[in-house]
């Protein structure tokens, strides 16, 4: 971050929304809760706080960056825009048959999420674009003036649009949604082949579908935001962080709000991976918890994994294949319903259950006092020790800690006959076992071995269970970085701005590469104009990824290449390429099977200063002064004596040995016993094994 420019990250969130100013290479933060009815409200109020921090006025903010979760909410609570679906004949039933998978094989009552268009609202056009792109049966434009004017009647706000192959031909859909516009122009259309032109019609009919059905609240939610941002005299252009973990354009945003769906985590990863770059990992894991939900990312190279397909929605326990897939890039990571406000209960086996179910910022935690009487997270943690209820959230929220131990007590231990303590004892293993086994299968799921790997923790309760998660995956350095509290905002003023341009186009290596070298041409063009939509003229780079498989087989890997060192040996360079990659995911090639590629990508960003490299201090003092107070320590499951000091109280190279507290203004870093931690040059709290680490071990 080296501009000098007033500049705003924003991030609404289940529970808080996060503000971050930066002025003149300072950061100014802001935690308010989250006003679910009116969204803008929060934002107005956190920039309200920082620039009152900053001692400026909201004008000389320069740029404003902003994340959300209004559109993924909408996914999950089914609130978008009475929408209509119109695809090819034959094909009405395609996001209700879904691929007929199962993702719970043996419930004999499993439920598949319903569609967002219920069937009624899906019509159908007579017309067909073969598999080559070819025009097997045109589209009557008298057809679909009638299918208009049905439109028209049946009141709808949203269409989407999804032909078969329109991603090779999308003649017909552009012919379907002019005419719609020229019946109705304030009609919000989506085309699939603008959406996500990509081969499965399942995952692109849905996409489509998600994007139409949120199109009018976003659009009329980000119309309503620069207004009341008008209104303060911030008139800064306001930029959307989207899911792959760039910046695009609020109009960009408001055509493809779908893109938006990952947004606030986007940015959480970036925060990490610029942590990870700084400090020379080259493996490191992050943790993001906030109060609704947990994230979990891989990031290798100092680069976050990245996928082209994610499933939003998960109704069945945040199982993978009980969601709606959305096909877009998107930063890969597994999110899993255990923040701060997720709700504690006794199951019928007598087990405590944690999550997904969120008590949110209304009426939040019961220790709120705003209403809330079940137990969440935070309640545990609270009777625990590890919160301070004077001083949570910058001080904001006065916790009453009586209220969390008669909602404890009610939903958990008269149930199973525990005190209070050994009930938030048992709520607060509960929600770490689950973020630990999510974090093994998502490592394993990337072929990855967690040993070595370095955690980086954020969120406002990511620094809170971060250590005790490092024990169960036996992770043995953690970094919790200056600003934890707000990472993912923090994350927004470092992302760049970028687009990645994806289509499929099959082939095999064998077939002749020049239709490949067009559609790559045309996907640079597309993704660099994005870019310059956002800054005209800027210097953009190119990352290109083929995603390729052995013929006959069902899913691709993403296959990373230079065109220009493939250039006239295109067939021996990518089959090289697939290999290396398919072997280091899977451990072995399989000899004898062609190679095709599916999809190409282009991924178009404008260039960031690379995170200056730190020198790691050994320790050189001790933190002084510090207070004491009773801790419970899960691992031996007992109360202990901890020390307590301020994060402010820490200068560079200063340490002390847990059990500890580390308190800031947005969340609490808990050291275990048997952890010490150590300031280190740029902010961060360094927290490892008091034992040596095992490459000191090695002569």
């Amino acid at each position: 971050m080296t501009s000098f420019r007033p500049r705003l990250g924003v991030d609404i969130g289940g529970t808080f929304t996060d503000a971050v100013l930066e002025v003149g290479g300072r950061l100014y933060s802001s935690k308010v809760l989250t006003t679910y009815a009116a969204p803008d409200d929060a934002i107005i109020a956190a920039i309200a706080q920082v620039c009152a921090a900053a001692a400026i006025d909201p004008g000389a903010i320069a740029t404003i960056i902003h994340g959300t979760t209004l559109a993924t909410n909408a996914l999950i609570e089914r609130s978008g825009a009475r929408t209509a679906l119109i695809t090819t004949q034959g094909f009405r039933d395609v996001i209700e048959m879904r691929t007929e998978s199962r993702f719970e094989q043996y419930d004999l009552n499993l439920r598949l999420p319903e569609a967002l268009v219920a069937r009624q609202h899906r019509h159908v056009v007579d017309e067909r674009i073969g598999a080559q792109g070819q025009v097997l049966r045109p589209l009557r434009r008298a057809e679909v003036e009638a299918l208009a004017e049905r439109i028209a009647r049946a009141n709808y706000e949203s269409v989407a649009v999804g032909l078969i192959h329109s991603y090779l031909n999308d003649a017909h859909e552009r012919l379907v949604r002019d005419v719609l516009l020229e019946r109705d122009p304030n009609l919000a259309v989506s085309i699939s082949a603008e959406v996500s032109p990509q081969m499965r019609e399942y995952e692109r009919f849905n996409t489509v579908v998600a994007n139409a059905y949120v199109k009018p609240l976003m659009k009329s939610y980000l119309l309503r935001l620069t207004g009341r941002l008008k209104a303060i005299g911030a008139t800064a252009p306001v930029f959307l962080i989207h899911s792959g973990g760039g910046i695009m354009a609020l109009e960009t945003a408001a055509e493809f709000p779908v893109r938006l769906v990952e947004s606030g985590p986007a940015g959480g990863a970036i925060f990490a991976a610029r942590i990870a770059a700084r400090h020379g990992l080259e493996k490191a894991l992050s943790f993001d918890m906030g109060g609704t939900t947990a994230k979990i990312c891989l990031i290798r190279d100092f680069t976050p994994k990245t996928s082209r397909v994610f499933e939003v929605a998960r109704s069945y326990r945040f199982k993978k294949g009980s969601g709606m897939p959305i096909s877009i890039p998107v930063i890969e990571m597994v999110e899993i319903g255990a923040g701060g406000g997720s709700l504690a209960r006794v199951d019928g086996l007598r087990q405590i259950r944690v999550g997904p179910e969120s008590a949110g910022s209304q009426p939040g935690p019961a220790c709120y006092g705003h209403g809330g009487k079940l137990p969440a997270v935070t309640d545990a943690d609270l009777v625990l020790g590890r919160l301070d209820a004077e001083n949570f959230a910058g001080g904001s929220i006065r916790l009453r800690p009586e209220a969390s131990s008669g909602a404890l007590h009610s939903a958990v231990g008269a149930v199973l006959g525990l005190d209070e303590t050994m009930a938030a004892f048992g709520v607060s293993e509960v929600v770490d076992e689950n973020m630990a086994n999510a974090a093994r299968v998502h490592a394993v799921e990337n072929g990855e071995d967690l040993a070595g790997y370095t955690m980086i923790a954020f969120g406002g309760a990511g620094p809170v269970h971060a250590g005790r998660l490092c024990q169960k995956l036996g992770i043995d350095r953690l970094l919790v970085p200056a600003g934890a509290g707000v990472g993912s905002a923090i994350g927004f003023l470092e992302a760049p701005f970028s687009f990645e341009a994806t289509r499929s186009a099959y082939m095999r290596l064998d077939d002749s590469f020049t239709s490949a070298r067009a559609v790559l041409g045309e996907l640079r063009q597309e993704a660099t104009a994005f870019v310059h939509s956002c800054q005209a003229d800027a210097a953009v780079s190119h990352e290109y990824k083929a995603y390729m498989r052995y013929v006959g087989q069902g899913w691709e890997i993403a296959v990373a290449f230079a065109p220009e060192a493939s250039e006239g040996q295109e067939r021996e360079h990518f089959r090289r390429l697939f290999e290396k990659a398919y072997k280091s995911l899977f451990g072995r090639i399989v000899d004898g099977l062609e190679i095709e590629i599916t999809s190409w990508s282009v991924k178009a960003a404008t260039s960031l200063p690379a995170p200056e490299r730190i020198t790691p201090l050994r320790q050189s003092g001790d933190v002084g002064g510090t207070a004491r107070r009773v801790l419970f320590d899960n691992a031996s499951q007992g109360w202990v004596e901890a020390q307590v000091a301020e994060r402010e109280a820490f200068a560079a190279g200063a340490a002390f040995a847990g059990p500890a507290v580390i308190t800031e203004r947005e969340t609490s870093v808990i050291v275990p016993a048997g952890f010490s931690a150590l300031m280190q040059s740029d902010g961060c709290i360094e927290i490892t094994t008091t034992g040596p680490r095992p490459e000191e071990d090695m002569p």
